[in-house]
C-alpha cells in the first residue's frame, strides 16, 4: 500500500492526540454509538462515529475492525483496505486486520496479496477457518496444487485436534485434488528438490 494512498485517512487522524493503549471510555461509547445506528441502518452516521472514535483513540482495535467491516459491507472494498491498512500501521497487533485486508483485497481483485494476507493471519492464528478459506480462494483461481497443499495442512490439524468431521472432509478433498493435479502436485511429485518441496512431501507423507 503506497503512502499517497494511505494520505487521506492518515492525515485526518493526524492532528488528534494519540490516547492509551486501551479505547478509552469517550471511543467505547463512540463505538457502541457507531454500531447502535449500523443497526438502525444509518450508515452514514456510523461512519462518522467510528471516525470519531478513532480521533479520540488511534489504536482502538474495535473501531478500526467496525470501521472496515462497515466499508465492506457497504462495497467499497478499496477504502476498506486502506482502513486495515493504516490499522495495521497503528496497531501491528491487530491480527483480525489482517484478515480484513485480506478479505478486502481479494473484493478488490487483488488475489495474489490476498491469498498471501490470508495465509500470514493462518499462520499466526493456526486456526482451520482461515486455512479453509485460502484453499476457496486457491479454488476459485484454479491454483489445484496449492489449494492440494492446504487441504494437507487442514488434515494434520484435524489429526492433532482430533476433529473427525474435518478429517473426513480433508481426506475427501485431498483424494480428489490428487487426481486433479496428477504430475503438477509438487509434493508427490517435485521437479526439484526445494526446501518448499520437501516439506509439501513430507506432509503428503503423513496425510495424503
Amino acid at each position: 500500500m503506497s503512502s499517497r494512498r494511505l494520505a487521506p485517512l492518515a492525515l485526518a487522524l493526524a492532528s488528534y492526540p494519540a490516547h492509551a493503549a486501551s479505547a478509552s471510555p469517550s471511543s467505547d461509547e463512540l463505538v457502541r454509538q457507531a454500531r447502535a445506528h449500523e443497526a438502525a441502518h444509518e450508515d452514514d452516521v456510523a461512519l462518522r462515529r467510528y471516525t470519531d472514535a478513532l480521533s479520540e483513540d488511534r489504536t482502538s482495535a474495535d473501531a478500526w475492525l467496525g470501521l472496515g467491516a462497515l466499508r465492506m459491507r457497504l462495497g467499497d472494498a478499496v477504502e476498506a483496505e486502506r482502513v486495515y491498512d493504516t490499522a495495521l500501521a497503528q496497531v501491528p497487533t491487530l491480527r483480525l486486520a489482517l484478515q480484513g485486508r485480506a478479505r478486502a483485497r481479494w473484493a478488490a481483485g487483488r488475489h495474489a496479496d490476498a491469498e498471501e494476507d490470508m495465509g500470514a493471519y493462518a499462520e499466526l492464528e493456526g486456526g482451520a477457518s482461515a486455512l479453509r478459506e485460502l484453499a476457496e480462494w486457491f479454488g476459485a483461481d484454479g491454483r489445484a496444487p496449492a489449494q492440494l497443499a492446504i487441504w494437507r495442512q487442514l488434515l494434520s490439524i484435524a489429526r492433532v485436534d482430533e476433529d473427525a468431521r474435518l478429517e473426513q472432509e480433508a481426506r475427501k478433498m485431498v483424494r480428489a485434488l490428487v487426481i486433479l493435479v496428477d504430475g503438477s502436485d509438487p509434493a508427490s511429485s517435485p521437479v526439484e528438490p526445494d526446501a518448499t518441496r520437501r516439506a509439501l512431501a513430507r506432509i503428503a507423507a503423513r496425510g495424503g
